[in-house]
């Protein structure tokens, strides 16, 4: 079941949604999640995680977290093993989210899949 959350106008004009028990920033990523949910269900992926935190460290020193939308493996069936992918569903790209995006490539080794 799914229940849009409206207390204050949002900068974007997107609408929360609180679905299994996760608040989605917008409609497009709670539709999202559902779309992972049912490539893990038929084993295209696995591992999904929601909203996963990615600490970015430079010389033993937190400079700040990145938090993902999605987290998830792609499963290969030629191969043994599977790909680690971090997702993000976007809207709008703000200068704050392009700074941690490269700074997830170039400290993490993480290049983020946009949605």
């Amino acid at each position: 079941m799914v229940f849009v959350v409206r207390k204050n106008r949002m900068k974007y004009g997107n609408k929360k949604v609180r679905l299994d028990g996760f608040v989605f920033d917008s409609k497009k990523e709670s539709e999202r999640y559902i779309e992972l949910l049912m490539r893990q269900k038929v084993g295209e992926i696995s591992g999904l995680k929601v909203h996963p935190v990615f600490p970015i460290v430079v010389n033993d020193q937190k400079v700040c977290s990145y938090e993902a939308d999605f987290l998830y493996y792609v499963c290969h069936l030629d191969i043994k093993g599977s790909a680690l992918v971090v997702e993000d569903v976007k809207g709008v790209k703000t200068q704050v989210y392009i700074l941690k995006r490269k700074l997830m490539k170039a400290i993490r080794g993480i290049e983020i899949k946009e949605v």
